[in-house]
This record gives C-alpha cells, sequence and structure tokens, in this order.
C-alpha cells in the first residue's frame, strides 16, 4: 500500500508542479502572446503525455501486483 501512496503523490505533485511552471511562466513570458500561447499548448501536450505514460506504468504496475497475489493465492490453497 505503501508503494501506491508514493506512485500517486508522485503524480499529483508532478502535475501541480506542471500546473505551477505554467503559471510562473505566463506571468514573467517575455515574449508575444501568440508564442507564449503556442509555448504553453507544446508544454501542456508534453504534460499530458507523462500524465499517459504515469497512468500506463501505473496500470501494469497494479496487473503485476494482482496477477502476483492471484499466484500467492493459489500456491496457499494448494498447500
Amino acid at each position: 500500500m505503501l508503494d501506491r501512496e508514493k506512485g500517486t503523490g508522485f503524480a499529483i505533485g508532478m502535475l501541480a508542479g506542471a500546473a505551477l511552471g505554467l503559471a510562473v511562466g505566463i506571468l514573467y513570458a517575455p515574449r508575444s502572446g501568440a508564442e507564449t500561447r503556442a509555448i504553453m499548448l507544446e508544454k501542456t501536450e508534453e504534460a499530458r503525455s507523462k500524465a499517459r505514460d504515469i497512468v500506463q506504468e501505473a496500470r501494469e504496475r497494479a496487473k503485476r501486483i494482482i496477477e502476483d497475489a492471484k499466484g500467492k493465492a493459489a500456491e496457499d490453497q494448494e498447500q
């Protein structure tokens, strides 16, 4: 359970950090509005991609944990 909490906390921290970085970037941007919007769109897509990767990794990890638990339960039933 502790590993799951770490993964969730990491994902939330990553998303919060991305949002904070985006906000600070907008406030201090020395570029025109069009340039800033283009950069924001690019950074948003990068954040989405990272979030998808994190979700996929979490799904795979959960699947492995479930399979391991099923295997151990089957072993216990055999004994």
